[in-house]
């Protein structure tokens, strides 16, 4: 997670006679795809001729950054492959099983389909609702309130809420997503880097909808240390790793940013406030997953937190509860 996308997570294995005889997965994007893997990992290549090759998605069919593996598949001669779920790409869906089944290839496919489909639920949502998969996060205090009153000539920083070791998981949640969004607000506020510090992994894109260019020059999010999207009303141009894209705020804001960034082909979106930024999206009914980080810390006023619907479950990490959501709602 954080090295593929846009591709997908694939792992491939391959059995010969009940025994595992190779097995690979999808290492890096523009690097070798999972089954190519799992087959160079085969000691013995005559016993292909005589193996099932077990994969979580439908061989590509197609060239993109490495040749298509149904080819290398039937080039190896294997006689079955047992596919999870067919690839949702309209470049490949379905192709990849047709290209086999021509040449005599026994499919099947459709094997733990939900468990795949789980696993790559990033993949199938950017293909499948033409936008990026949606993570909301924030933490709140024990009375329900998001931040406090900041008041005139207060110093800018965070006020945390969470434990330490609820910030680290928080960067390993970073270093999976391909980019961190928060809203113009949270940044003059808390002047947050947005990048993964207290984790092993590569930092996101930064997104930043700033509609009329507030945010400070000197805003930590302007270190060109990671490349950084301010969505604005007034201009687009490019400076190092700040790119300014004008968009249309007045009709459908969000959705304009969403479409712009399926247009990136970033599939993930890590959503980390603020209150304004985090109800918009729960109003329009925009987003997939939501992480809750309950403190054990009393405001007794501020900015309350937003409000969400949707199955959870519920987790603790020391005095921190944790709950999950996952948006069960339809669309509109």
């Amino acid at each position: 997670m954080g090295y593929v996308a846009p591709n997908p997570l694939v792992g491939a294995v391959i059995v010969y006679n009940g025994k595992v005889i190779g097995e690979g997965f999808h290492r890096a994007f523009g690097q070798a795809h999972a089954e190519v893997n799992a087959i160079n990992s085969v000691t013995d290549q005559s016993l292909l001729k005589k193996s099932t090759l077990y994969v979580n998605l439908e061989p590509c069919s197609h060239t993109g950054k490495t040749p298509p593996c149904s080819d290398l598949i039937v080039e190896k001669g294997i006689p079955r492959v047992v596919i999870g779920t067919v690839d949702p790409n309209e470049v490949v869906a379905g192709k990849g099983i047709e290209k086999l089944r021509k040449v005599g290839v026994e499919v099947v496919y459709g094997i733990l389909e939900k468990n795949c489909r789980e696993l790559n639920k990033r993949f199938f949502t950017f293909h499948e609702k033409k936008r990026p998969y949606i993570i909301l996060k924030w933490a709140q205090s024990e009375d329900g309130f998001i931040d406090k009153i900041r008041k005139p000539g207060e110093p800018i920083g965070a006020n945390w809420i969470s434990n330490p070791l609820s910030r680290t998981l928080v960067h390993k949640w970073r270093s999976q997503e391909q980019s961190i969004m928060v809203g113009t607000n949270t940044v003059i506020t808390d002047n947050p880097k947005l990048n993964v510090r207290h984790w092993h992994g590569q930092s996101p894109l930064r997104i930043i909808p700033d509609r009329t260019l507030r945010i400070p020059a000197t805003a930590a999010v302007f270190d060109n240390e990671a490349i950084t999207i301010v969505y604005n009303e007034k201009k687009t141009e490019i400076k190092e790793n700040i790119e300014f894209v004008k968009v249309d705020f007045k009709e459908g804001g969000l959705k304009n940013i969403l479409s712009d960034l399926y247009n990136r082909q970033i599939n993930s979106v890590f959503i980390e406030g603020g209150k304004e930024l985090l109800e918009s999206l729960i109003i329009e009914n925009i987003w997939d997953e939501a992480r809750i980080f309950i403190g054990n810390k009393l405001f007794s006023k501020g900015i309350e937190a937003p409000k969400i619907k949707g199955a959870f479950l519920i987790d603790y990490i020391l005095n921190d509860k944790v709950l999950f959501y996952r948006n069960i709602i339809k669309p509109h």
